[in-house]
């Protein structure tokens, strides 16, 4: 049984290293991260916050219900334009135990390349949701969380909640 990792754990801020083989528990550890990840109405979770050090992934599209498991994701470019939307992450938890959210700029698509749990290279262009969400993703697999992207106030803010969960 996985068990998440929440905010303050080390494991998410290390960077994590490429899958070198797709052994059966791999497909077994992704199958297990989509059942949590579905379970908890999150739409993305990353190896880290399962305790992973490796590079690899599970997201849903919200539109399409389509899911992704990404092996040593890249994204290849991002566009100049930007949009902020709301984020929050299932590492990330308010005192009522569940993502606290906060508005977060990125760029509004991405190219990304990833292979898939059969061993093919996969290359996608994401545009809205879903670039969000392989953006939000991927940086959990450098170490990198959503509160980085806010000002120092509204990091506080929300580091206040996530504080009042312990």
């Amino acid at each position: 049984m996985l068990q998440m990792k929440l905010c303050g754990d080390l494991i998410l801020r290390e960077k994590c290293t490429p899958v070198s083989d797709i052994t059966p528990e791999l497909i077994r550890t992704m199958d297990e991260m989509v059942n949590m990840m579905k379970d908890q109405n999150g739409v993305g979770l990353a190896a880290p916050q399962v305790g992973f050090k490796q590079r690899f992934l599970v997201m849903m599209d919200p539109e399409s219900c389509e899911i992704y498991r990404m092996i040593n994701p890249t994204i290849l470019s991002k566009s100049d334009a930007t949009c902020v939307m709301e984020e929050g992450c299932l590492s990330v938890l308010g005192p009522d135990g569940l993502p606290v959210y906060s508005h977060v700029r990125r760029p509004e698509s991405v190219e990304v390349e990833w292979t898939d749990e059969n061993g093919d290279k996969k290359m996608a262009k994401m545009t809205g949701v879903p670039a969000r969400i392989v953006q939000h993703e991927t940086d959990h697999l450098d170490g990198i969380l959503f509160i980085d992207y806010l000002s120092g106030v509204k990091r506080e803010m929300v580091m206040r909640k996530v504080r009042r969960r312990h």
